[in-house]
């Protein structure tokens, strides 16, 4: 019983049987970021860690921007 798969059978793997499954996780993803930097772009001027953020929103993948969406977005500086 062969309980792990080999590379020759990750080479045989049909890879677009598997695109729906991950097409709506992309799609998602580049929305909460699309949104984060707009918003983050916006208020720019009163945002104290705006690097930080634009790093989280980044690298962060999915779950970045949603971290700014709810804690980042009320870190604003009263002018």
């Amino acid at each position: 019983m062969q309980v792990h798969y080999g590379f020759d059978d990750i080479k045989d793997m049909d890879i677009m049987a598997f695109l729906p499954l991950i097409l709506p996780f992309i799609a998602v993803a580049f929305l909460l970021v699309s949104i984060a930097w707009i918003d983050l772009y916006r208020h720019r001027k009163t945002r104290d860690n705006f690097l930080i953020w634009t790093v989280v929103i980044l690298f962060v993948s999915m779950i970045g921007p949603i971290l700014y969406l709810v804690i980042g977005r009320k870190d604003r500086v009263k002018s």
